[in-house]
């Protein structure tokens, strides 16, 4: 176990497991919902679970953060202390749900196949920061 400092483990951990809760939630309701399935909101909770993880590194390096749901800044923020942040800049595509979910007048309609593109980003930069995480020894809550 890494000697990081107890009180930032435990938020880590927190964020990790709110980004969790949203790659869960988008995937059950797609999964679930059929025709009747919002989603932009599906494409919001992915969004929110990708947000989270890279604050969760952001926590644990003791980086500010704005208050910003813009994956390119966190992404931005992320590069000071990650090589791999490079790796996955499609996640920025993913800043424009924050928005759709929010304000329907803002983006076009969200499809079926945005929902599925913003769930196989959010799983990628999810599989990128447990990778992290794991390297270094803390305990994260368990996939999906």
């Amino acid at each position: 176990m890494t000697d990081h400092n107890h009180d930032v483990l435990v938020k880590v951990i927190r964020w990790l497991g709110y980004a969790e809760d949203d790659l869960r939630l988008a995937k059950n309701t797609l999964k679930t919902m059929g025709d009747k399935c919002p989603y932009h909101l599906v494409a919001y909770h992915a969004q929110q679970s990708a947000e989270k993880c890279l604050k969760a590194f952001l926590v644990f390096h003791n980086i500010d953060f704005p208050y910003t749901h813009d994956i390119s800044r966190l992404l931005e923020l992320c590069a000071q202390k990650a090589t791999w942040a490079q790796d996955i800049q499609n996640a920025e595509e993913l800043t424009l749900y924050a928005i759709s979910a929010r304000y329907p007048e803002e983006i076009e309609e969200v499809t079926v196949g945005d929902a599925h593109r913003a769930i196989e980003i959010a799983e990628e930069v999810r599989k990128i920061i447990h990778k992290v995480f794991s390297d270094k020894d803390i305990e994260i809550p368990p996939e999906i």
